[in-house]
């Protein structure tokens, strides 16, 4: 999922030198690969049962681990498919049509085929031979869920529609200009960005009111709007250089208007179980604080890295070689130590602190071992 960038070539002039290869972005992807693992770590032993191996918390703390993981929930999928779209148009530019969607079916369809295929049976196999009487081909279809890698398979659709959009606009398929002045968009745009973003996330949540979608295997469709935009900001983003350089004082106010929509998402999201109508105005105000918390927490975080984690040494490279690996096969290794420490009493804080532990290391161990078959690399 790493890429290099390249400025737009005109083709009357020779090639230009291929850009510096941005690593904050790559540290960035490395830490929210992290956030991934503990998000379903946490769920494990939450009171969320939306995860292969979960075991319902008993005390209070499991309260602490819901909060922990509807906080990740609100931004920090949203930022994995900003950053993905900060790196199509480069590629769109460099391959061309055929070739860029031939690359994004290898390094995302091939991984959500062998995830599907290899591992999904081995995740699902325990709910087969406790709950369910039917024989396993059944029971492997109506069961269909693609499980983390949805969002791989959604990436792979929005991927697919920046291609048409590219094709359906003639004058863009001679690689549209790129500014490198790394100014980012005025107050208010931005401010009036988000409130958009917050009213059409009310309207399509209020409108559509499923909870999960089991062929897309969305496990909350309500975030659609949320990762289409941050999607469609990760290219806008690239061909105007928004995100090369955020200014200081940028990030200080985008970290603010983080905390205080978390001040007011964080208690609405508790509430949004006593209304009685999606179209209250408590989902109003979750909303919009949603709204404020992805973007307040994208450019915060893009800023710190820019300024703290902009260089990589051999570690670092090793962690962002093997980060999209270790989406593709944590959820194993978190199943894996759910059932190790199963016999282990203790609060469900606990018990996350020490699968988290052994979870994140053992994951990174596992993928590069696994990249090292034959072929291995190409996808993953």
């Amino acid at each position: 999922m790493t890429a290099q960038l390249h400025d737009p070539v005109d083709a009357t002039r020779a090639p230009e030198r291929p850009r510096r290869r941005l690593l904050h972005f790559d540290n960035l992807r490395v830490a929210l690969t992290v956030l991934v693992v503990m998000h379903h770590a946490a769920i494990t032993y939450g009171n969320i049962p939306v995860w292969y191996y979960v075991e319902p918390a008993t005390d209070d703390t499991g309260i602490a681990l819901d909060l922990f993981a509807l906080t990740n929930q609100s931004f920090f999928m949203g930022f994995f498919f900003l950053i993905a779209g900060y790196f199509v148009p480069a590629s769109f530019d460099r391959k061309g049509p055929r070739s860029f969607m031939r690359g994004r079916l290898v390094r995302l369809g091939v991984p959500l085929l062998l995830f599907t295929v290899a591992l999904r049976p081995i995740l699902t196999l325990n709910s087969y031979l406790t709950e369910w009487d039917m024989p396993y081909w059944l029971f492997y279809i109506v069961s269909w869920d693609p499980g983390p890698m949805w969002f791989v398979e959604v990436l792979l659709m929005f991927s697919l529609g920046y291609l048409v959009v590219r094709r359906l606009r003639p004058r863009d398929t001679a690689k549209p200009s790129r500014t490198t002045s790394g100014r980012i968009p005025r107050t208010h745009a931005i401010l009036g960005f988000a409130i958009g973003l917050g009213l059409a996330t009310y309207v399509w949540r209020a409108i559509m009111t499923a909870v999960y979608w089991p062929v897309l295997g969305l496990p909350s469709p309500g975030f659609l709007p949320q990762y289409l935009a941050m999607f469609i900001v990760g290219v806008y983003a690239y061909r105007n250089g928004w995100l090369e350089k955020i200014p200081r004082a940028a990030m200080v106010w985008c970290a603010a208007a983080a905390v205080v929509s978390l001040a007011v998402y964080v208690p609405t999201m508790a509430m949004a179980g006593t209304v009685s109508t999606e179209w209250s105005p408590i989902m109003l105000a979750n909303s919009l604080a949603e709204s404020g918390v992805v973007i307040g927490m994208i450019g915060f975080a893009t800023g710190l890295f820019q300024r703290i984690a902009r260089h990589q040494n051999r570690f670092a490279r090793f962690l962002s070689d093997n980060a999209f690996a270790v989406y593709v096969v944590h959820p194993l290794v978190l199943v894996a130590g759910g059932y190790a420490l199963s016999a282990w009493e203790a609060s469900a804080l606990a018990k996350f602190a020490v699968l988290a532990l052994i979870a994140v290391p053992l994951c990174w161990l596992v993928a590069c071992a696994v990249r090292t078959i034959p072929g291995a690399r190409r996808v993953l």
